[in-house]
């Protein structure tokens, strides 16, 4: 199998820029810098309901409750469904559904009905932030195509006049076949059925509306169609080696990141001379963010040939190949997980863009597919019954090994400073003082990772608590710095019992 993958592949976003505060204490001499991390990207849940055997609405809120899932996609605007999540607190992003798509965009007074009719009775009691115009269009209703951006401006009009454009965000989710050329990331561009009539139209009405691209992309159904070329542990975001896109130089560990990166740089070859003007405040210059509003890896199934969604070729060759299960289907969604709620959202292209990502799905859905072994039934974190198809947790407790080491890069002063911070507010330094085991490399980013790298497995690898800054990041091979090896959770908790234990004789 080649070290570099061919087939259609896809990219996306970025590591967030965090808070740097500054605490000056009065009467002192002094100043103390503060490294505390800004708002991480959201990891939520796709909620579909295509299935006969799922829990009540009402039962199912308790569940994302009690799992820690603060954001979830729904399929509909179903009253129902929405009254359940009043109250909640729950960030929700609904659709206006395909069927309805043509109406919205040749009829204002429809999309001001639709809008007053299934959104505005139930904001603010519930937190609904986006608005779904239609789902993969491009790929599931062709002949809608042209209609796509006149339904999303109308959409928008709707919903200034009920005073909500401010709140909830207007965009539409787009299959990863919207791209060609993904491979390598950098070669990446829209299709050119699309890229002019619809994609240019689109990308400024979402800068213009400080909404952001939506796409849904599927490692999964990358390397199932192609495994000959594509690594497992790359299209799982965990190959070490790391793929070198030859225009950039650019080296990709992650199948997700590549697919993410290609669809940056097919917004850029489309918006790099577009003269578009913004709302005051916008911010993001003439590119939207990308959100992600499916990705995920099924538990089980058969993959149906004909239907590729990675825009690679089919699975003709591969007969008995079964790459759903559930060790890689854990893998794939802890790693997600995992990596959005430490704050690295970034990708090689674009280390510092902000994303939000919805796992697919919330359930194994019975009814959806096209048989009981139907891949598209097993995308599910839970079984009907609520249990879980496998060990995970979004409320940011690492269950993948990771550490967190030093960003060499911000230099020795911003190195020093959120070391001495960390040092100050509960990491272990003891062992990087003259004389013990780590002071050897005497370097400033030896020294800053193993003071980052504690406090990150003392707060149990919570969501931003490596970032300094953007002094750190997170890293899932164990650091070694000279003879040092820096200690994992485990190790700390073991050793934090020990000493608990012995201060008690």
């Amino acid at each position: 199998m080649p070290d570099e993958p061919r087939a259609n592949l896809s990219v996306l976003q970025g590591s967030m820029g965090l808070i740097q505060f500054l605490v000056v204490f009065l009467g002192a001499t002094f100043l103390m810098f503060f490294f505390s991390p800004a708002e991480a990207g959201e990891v939520g849940v796709s909620y579909g309901r295509v299935a006969n055997n799922l829990p009540d609405p009402a039962t199912v809120v308790k569940l994302l409750q009690r799992s820690g899932i603060t954001m979830v996609r729904l399929y509909d605007a179903d009253p129902v469904v929405l009254k359940a999540f009043a109250n909640t607190g729950i960030k929700v992003m609904v659709m206006l559904p395909n069927d309805d798509l043509a109406a919205a965009a040749e009829s204002r007074l429809f999309a001001l009905r639709w809008a007053r009719r299934n959104m505005a009775p139930h904001y603010p009691a519930t937190l609904i932030n986006g608005l779904a115009v239609g789902n993969e269009v491009f790929e599931k209703r062709p002949e809608l195509t042209q209609k796509l951006v006149p339904a999303m401006i109308n959409m928008q009009l709707a919903l200034a006049k009920l005073g909500l454009a401010d709140a909830v965000k207007v965009s539409t989710p787009i299959a990863f076949t919207a791209l060609k050329d993904t491979y390598p990331p950098s070669s990446g561009r829209f299709r050119d059925d699309i890229a002019q009539s619809v994609m240019v139209p689109m990308l400024q009405f979402l800068v213009r509306t400080g909404s952001y691209l939506t796409v849904n992309p599927y490692p999964f159904f990358a390397y199932a169609e192609n495994p000959r070329d594509i690594r497992l542990d790359y299209a799982l975001g965990k190959y070490k080696p790391g793929v070198r896109d030859p225009n950039t130089g650019l080296v990709y560990h992650s199948l997700l990141d590549a697919m993410m990166d290609a669809t940056h740089f097919a917004v850029e070859n489309l918006t790099e001379h577009l003269n578009i003007r913004q709302p005051l405040g916008a911010g993001q210059g003439r590119r939207p963010n990308t959100h992600y509003t499916e990705t995920g890896w099924p538990s089980r199934g058969t993959v149906r040939t004909g239907r590729p969604r990675s825009g690679s070729r089919g699975l003709d060759a591969c007969d008995g190949f079964q790459p759903a299960t559930v060790a890689n289907a854990k893998a794939y969604n802890n790693y997600l997980v995992n990596r959005i709620l430490s704050g690295q959202t970034g990708t090689p292209h674009r280390p510092d863009a902000d994303t939000d990502i919805y796992i697919f799905a919330l359930f194994n859905e019975n009814q959806k597919g096209q048989g009981p072994d139907d891949v598209e039934q097993y995308f599910g974190l839970f079984h009907p019954n609520m249990t879980k198809v496998y060990a995970f947790d979004f409320h940011g407790g690492a269950l993948t090994e990771s550490w967190c080491i030093a960003n060499a890069v911000v230099g020795d002063q911003r190195l020093q400073e959120a070391l001495d911070w960390a040092c100050g507010y509960g990491a272990d330094c003891g062992p990087i003082q003259p004389g013990a085991k780590c002071i050897e490399p005497n370097t400033r980013v030896a020294h800053a990772s193993y003071a980052f790298n504690s406090y990150y497995q003392r707060n149990h690898r919570a969501p931003g608590t490596c970032d300094f800054a953007g002094a750190a990041h997170v890293v899932y091979r164990q650091p070694k710095f000279g003879n040092c090896v820096l200690p994992s959770n485990d190790w700390i908790e073991e050793t934090a019992s020990k000493s608990e234990a012995y201060a008690a004789i």
